[in-house]
């Protein structure tokens, strides 16, 4: 199991929903840790953080204000760390589709600049966080998060002789999570009408306590270079909108800029670097500086099929119109009610 005792852990983006859960994880569950350090660059967001945890109760907790497109300030906040989390990025992909200049500088400069603010500090260990849209990307948020993919995989074959280890997380759409589509529905049920893009949508599911669980996987098991996908199952957009208003229209109003009917997470070309570890499947980099076969020994890992391919369409496992009211009850609004 992952020690944590008098580390030093940074996370990148650390106000959103993600950064927030993790570190609840992390103080919950490694209460000797050193420092949490939340580096993001919207201060009313560190502001209302700090009121849930206050200095007296946790004191191990800082707050850092930076914008990852500043190589510099990362230094500066890198000094002293062990493990950096990264997930800042511009997310939204009409946003990204409207601003790309924007979206580059955040997702990839900003990417890089982590690596390099690595590079200079004694970090060692790096979980950067990925997303299904990073794969066969049709949208410039998808193209710059596979262009950091590569980045933060690649940055392992330039490290020389330091000990660290950079590895990726990719996941589906995260339950309940800031602009995403369930809290969408659950703002948008009392109007009585439910937008739905195109009828046949399916997306991936994972809920925020899946994704930390990923995160912390990873930074206790990688080895260097993977590309950690989680086994979950998809739902239908219009299953969702039936689970949350069962008395509201469904207006259907056309797939916007950069949107997928389905997600991928693994395409055919990648089954050839595929290996099934049994919760997870990971993408193994091309080109390691470790045994492949002491891999696949210590992780029971099994390389998949050639053609192998992981999309939400073709998912074998699926969330039902009750499993998801239970989730988001769960999960999103413990006081929902269809």
């Amino acid at each position: 199991m992952l020690d944590l005792s008098h580390k030093s852990i940074l996370i990148t983006g650390g106000t959103g929903s993600l950064g927030k859960a993790l570190t609840k994880e992390i103080l919950a569950k490694h209460p000797e840790v050193r420092r949490i350090i939340i580096f993001s660059r919207d201060e009313q967001k560190q502001f209302q953080m700090a009121q849930e945890y206050p200095e007296k109760d946790f004191p191990q907790l800082r707050f850092f204000i930076g914008d990852v497109r500043d190589e510099q300030r990362l230094i500066r906040a890198f000094k002293g760390v062990d493990f950096v989390i990264h997930a800042a990025a511009m997310k939204h992909v009409p946003i990204a589709e409207y601003n790309p200049d924007e979206c580059i500088k955040t997702n990839v400069m900003g990417a890089q600049n982590v690596i390099h603010a690595c590079f200079e500090t004694n970090v060692e260990r790096v979980v950067a966080l990925s997303t299904d849209k990073a794969c066969a990307p049709i949208n410039l948020y998808g193209a710059t998060k596979l262009t950091s993919d590569k980045l933060f995989v690649a940055a392992n074959n330039i490290k020389g002789d330091s000990p660290i280890v950079f590895s990726v997380v990719r996941y589906g759409n995260v339950m309940g999570s800031n602009g995403s589509v369930i809290p969408f529905f659950l703002n948008k049920k009392a109007e009585g009408k439910l937008p739905i893009t195109d009828a046949n949508m399916t997306r991936f599911n994972i809920s925020l306590q899946g994704g930390v669980d990923m995160v912390m996987h990873a930074l206790d098991n990688a080895w260097g270079g993977e590309i950690f996908i989680p086994k979950i199952p998809s739902y239908k957009i219009t299953d969702v909108a039936t689970a949350i208003g069962p008395d509201c229209e469904q207006v259907i109003v056309g797939i916007r800029p950069g949107e997928k009917v389905h997600e991928e997470m693994i395409t055919p070309s990648d089954s050839f670097y595929t290996y099934d570890l049994g919760k997870y499947y990971t993408i193994l980099p091309a080109t390691h500086k470790w045994s492949l076969e002491d891999f696949k020994s210590k992780f029971n890992a099994e390389l998949v099929p050639n053609g192998f391919a992981y999309n939400s369409g073709d998912n074998t496992e699926w969330e039902t119109i009750s499993t998801l009211r239970a989730l988001i009850k769960e999960h999103v609004d413990f006081s929902f009610e269809a």
